[in-house]
C-alpha cells in the first residue's frame, strides 16, 4: 500500500510539472524511494527529470520534474548545506553521521526534510531544505556533548566529500552475487538469501536478479554491508578468472 501510495505521488508530480509549466520536488529519497521512481519512470510525462541531493555521489536525492528547455526558465533545486561545527573546538568530540542525525531527530524535523551527512572529524555537513537549514541553524545548539554553532554554507571541504578505496577482486565473471560475495567475504548462499531478502540494489533500484552482468559505473549498495561502483576488468589470472576492479565507498 506504502509503495502504491508514493509510486501515485511520483506520477502526480510528474503530471503537474507537465500541466502547469511548473517545476515540482520531492523530498530527500530513500534508495527504496528512489527505486520506486525507477519503476514507474517509463509512465511519466516527458516532462523531464534531473536528480540532485546537494554534492555528487549523494545517497538521498530529490527529484525535480520539468527541464529549462521545456519551461523556458532555471529553478534549482531546494537544498542547503549546514556545518555544524564545535564552539569550543578543543574539548569536542569527533561526531559521527548517528551522532548529528540523533540531534536532528530531536529536534521533530522529517527524515524527508534532510539529505545526506557527511562528516569531517569534530564538524559535520548536512543537506537540507532551505525552511529546514534556518529552524536547524536556529535551534541546534548541542550534538551528543558537544555544543555547536550551525550555518548554512556554500563550501564544502573535499574531506567531507564521499571518497573510495579501489580494491580488486578474482572472479569468474562481472556477475553481481560473485562480486557480492568476494568483495564482503561471504558464501553465495549468504549473498543469495539477501536477494531473497531485497537487500540488494542495482542502480538504486532493489534487484532479485542475482546473475545480473555489471558494467563499469553500475552501482551497487548491500544494505548492511555498504555500496561499491563496478570499474571494470583490468585483467586475466593464469587460472582464466577475470581481475576486476571495485570502488568501494568510504
Amino acid at each position: 500500500m506504502k509503495d502504491d501510495f508514493f509510486r501515485r505521488r511520483i506520477i502526480d508530480l510528474a503530471e503537474q510539472a507537465d500541466r502547469t509549466g511548473r517545476f515540482t520536488f520531492t523530498d530527500f529519497l530513500t534508495e527504496a524511494e528512489y527505486g520506486e521512481y525507477l519503476a514507474v519512470r517509463e509512465q511519466l510525462p516527458r516532462c523531464g527529470c534531473t536528480v540532485w541531493g546537494g554534492h555528487e555521489n549523494a545517497d538521498r536525492v530529490m527529484l525535480r520534474f520539468g527541464s529549462e528547455a521545456q519551461l523556458g526558465y532555471e529553478e534549482p533545486f531546494p537544498i542547503v548545506c549546514v556545518a555544524v561545527q564545535p564552539v569550543q573546538e578543543k574539548f569536542a568530540e569527533q561526531l559521527s553521521h548517528r551522532d548529528v542525525l540523533g540531534a536532528v531527530m530531536h529536534l521533530g524535523i522529517e527524515r524527508g526534510q534532510t539529505g545526506d551527512i557527511l562528516t569531517e572529524g569534530k564538524a559535520a555537513y548536512l543537506f537540507c531544505t532551505p525552511a529546514m537549514g534556518d529552524y536547524i541553524c536556529r535551534e541546534m545548539t548541542r550534538v551528543k556533548h558537544t555544543t555547536v554553532c550551525c550555518a548554512v554554507t556554500d563550501t564544502l571541504p573535499e574531506a567531507a566529500e564521499t571518497h573510495f578505496e579501489t580494491v580488486t577482486v578474482q572472479a569468474a565473471s562481472s556477475r553481481i552475487d560473485g562480486l557480492i560475495a568476494k568483495l564482503y567475504h561471504m558464501s553465495r548462499g549468504e549473498c543469495l538469501a539477501l536477494f531473497r531478502a531485497g537487500k540488494v540494489a542495482l542502480g538504486g533500484a532493489v534487484t532479485e536478479n542475482s546473475s545480473a552482468q555489471l558494467k563499469p559505473g553500475d552501482v551497487v549498495s548491500v544494505r548492511g554491508c555498504g555500496k561499491f561502483r563496478y570499474a571494470g576488468v583490468t585483467g586475466t589470472t593464469r587460472k582464466g578468472n577475470q581481475i576486476i576492479a571495485l570502488e568501494r565507498f568510504v
